[in-house]
């Protein structure tokens, strides 16, 4: 497991948490104190295309429960430079000096959504990691972490000698690799909708409806009556995973496997810039949701075909993270480790 050294003040503090995604911005307040367990004080959830900026969101949830805190510290799904980031899917600037200044904090840190994520890791008990495969771990190895759910991040944690630093990534960005014949087609496919096509684009909700929207295409089959009012209502993504657990509709099936199969392929491939020999961390909402489905083998199957380096690849471990509050603890874990 990750080696992140953090420690709890001797005094309870009061921390803002936020995970900042294209769907949703979750929020929280934990009291932590050095010897006891983490106090979840307030804990929302709101649209995130509910609002113009975050501000306005902060201002609402503080309202609501009255809560001052001394720091925040904040998640978001994009880069993030000089204490500012401009969100991938949304339109929203951050400022983490700006929210100082109009919420009060006494520090504000701001980091990439899958950084956050890799932090949160060092907070969670064992039971909350499924190892996938066992693979030969080395503790003093890198590590990395992917996560499909609106979007695919991608973040790493390199060893420096005596632990475990995360680093954020766009690696999900990068341009999409077709692997077979019916990938190509994918990519030809959704290179006539995108142009640019990158693995966020197959690997990720949306991308889960892209894949069986080319599927339809591929077998020429009749577009279901329900995907357009699904897609409007942004279900559709859902609708198409729940239809293939159930094997209740064939290219739901087919299109989740593929889904599957790529998602590993990405893994691999991020596994491998990395030299993620300490593991590979299946983060997000969708992993843990078709994690029977992934059992089957294809992801796996998929994340090892790497040609010459197949043997190292297959070598790493593979995790998934099935505590969906992992994105709202690295954040306290972060700031507890710079303050």
């Amino acid at each position: 497991m990750l080696n992140i050294p953090w420690q709890a003040p001797e005094q309870a503090m009061r921390i803002l948490s936020a995970d900042i995604g294209g769907t949703n911005t979750r929020l929280a307040v934990f009291e932590v104190e050095r010897g006891k367990p983490w106090k979840t004080l307030d804990q929302q959830v709101y649209p995130s295309a509910s609002s113009d900026s975050l501000e306005k969101i902060l201002h609402t949830f503080q309202e609501r429960n009255g809560l001052q805190c001394t720091l925040a510290s904040i998640g978001l799904a994009g880069p993030v430079r000089g204490r500012k980031s401009r969100t991938t899917n949304l339109p929203w600037l951050v400022d983490a000096a700006a929210l100082e200044k109009e919420m009060g904090y006494q520090a504000c840190y701001l980091m990439n959504d899958l950084e956050a994520n890799a932090y949160g890791i060092a907070a969670l008990p064992a039971e909350d990691i499924y190892v996938l495969s066992a693979g030969e771990p080395d503790p003093e190895g890198n590590a990395c972490i992917i996560a499909a759910g609106t979007g695919l991040g991608e973040a790493g944690m390199y060893w420096d000698g005596k632990s475990h630093r995360p680093f954020a990534s766009e690696g999900g960005h990068a341009s999409f690799g077709p692997s077979d014949e019916l990938q190509w087609h994918l990519l030809q496919f959704l290179q006539r909708r995108f142009g640019h096509v990158s693995w966020e684009r197959v690997v990720s909700g949306p991308g889960l409806v892209n894949v069986y929207e080319f599927l339809l295409d591929h077998h020429r089959a009749p577009r279901p009556e329900w995907l357009h009012e699904e897609i409007i209502q942004g279900k559709a993504a859902a609708s198409v995973s729940k239809n293939a657990l159930a094997e209740a509709d064939e290219i739901s099936v087919e299109a989740l496997d593929l889904f599957i199969r790529l998602y590993g392929a990405e893994a691999g491939n991020h596994g491998l810039k990395l030299m993620a020999t300490a593991g590979v961390y299946v983060g997000g909402g969708i992993a843990p949701k078709i994690l029977e489905r992934i059992k089957h083998g294809g992801f796996l199957h998929a994340m090892g075909s790497k040609g010459r380096m197949s043997a190292l690849v297959e070598k790493m471990p593979v995790y998934v993270i099935r505590n969906d509050q992992t994105a709202l603890m690295g954040p306290v874990v972060y700031a507890l480790t710079q303050s």
